[in-house]
């Protein structure tokens, strides 16, 4: 789950300039349906010239799903942190000091309950797709990393609904001294079933995995960054109703309408894996 608000910036900005561009693009069209008219009367080389045009502008404006992929770029989940050396080496494909190595995990199966608000959530990590991930929460469950940490972000829209824990204030601010990658075993088609456990990270970063993680309560699709999606790590085995309960409160409204945090303050009683 970027620095929020710089990440929003940029992602607005993108935005703007792709609608400047799609209106560019129609006018343009217009232009060129007239100009394709002419060209009937006036012959083949202005024929040419408008077939030239046509393929001119369709290269240079965004697809429509890269459209839709700037605006998630603004609710995807991420894990802000401020800049720091560390956090550059992130971007630069290299786990910081002290990342578990992937084969403490490779072809394990973890199991063990995660309770919020004293809510019991069972979890099942797999160490066969996403070993790296797995020997990462593995490490901190057992050091009881997430005792008492926030779920400080909850989603509510129709197609993106997570809730996203292992903060340690109200925001989703993270630790930018700890860091790692790679991506693994995320989805070939953007959509994130229900149940899904998956690692919030930096945006546009396959090294900007942190702390954080996120539970999907409805079938969720998010498009891509840069940087491609999102490791999923494991899912919910048992207690799914714990999540949804707190979905239905609902969120006092943050970066959107559909985006903020959770109405009832949500706690980490626990996380534990065997």
């Amino acid at each position: 789950m970027s620095t929020r608000p710089r990440d929003n910036r940029e992602a607005k900005r993108r935005i703007r300039q792709m609608e400047a561009k799609r209106e560019l693009r129609r006018a343009q069209g217009k232009r060129r349906r007239r100009d394709n008219v002419i060209a009937v009367g006036v012959g083949a080389a202005a024929l040419i010239a408008a077939v030239v045009l046509q393929l001119t502008v369709f290269n240079s404006n965004p697809s429509e799903s890269e459209f839709a992929a700037a605006q998630a770029g603004l609710s995807s989940p991420s894990a802000s942190a401020s800049a720091s050396p560390s956090a550059s080496a992130a971007a630069t494909g290299s786990n910081s000091v002290g990342i578990p190595k992937p084969d403490t995990a490779a072809g394990k199966t973890f199991v063990g309950q995660l309770s919020l608000n004293g809510g019991a959530v069972g979890v099942e990590l797999d160490g066969a797709t996403a070993p790296q991930a797995a020997a990462v929460f593995k490490s901190l469950t057992d050091a009881s990393y997430y005792s008492g940490l926030k779920c400080p972000r909850l989603t509510t829209a129709d197609n993106f609904a997570v809730l996203q824990c292992g903060a340690k204030g109200a925001d989703t601010t993270d630790d930018p001294n700890f860091h790692w990658g790679p991506l693994e075993n995320t989805p070939a088609n953007n959509t994130y079933p229900a149940g899904t456990i998956a690692v919030a990270r930096t945006g546009n970063n396959a090294y900007g995995n942190g702390h954080q993680f996120f539970i999907v309560y409805k079938d969720t699709v998010i498009p891509p960054d840069s940087a491609g999606g999102y490791t999923v790590v494991g899912k919910v085995t048992s207690g799914m109703d714990v999540v949804t309960k707190i979905a239905q409160a609902g969120i006092n409204p943050g970066s959107s309408a559909t985006d903020g945090a959770p109405v009832a303050p949500v706690t980490i009683d626990s996380f534990s894996l065997k």
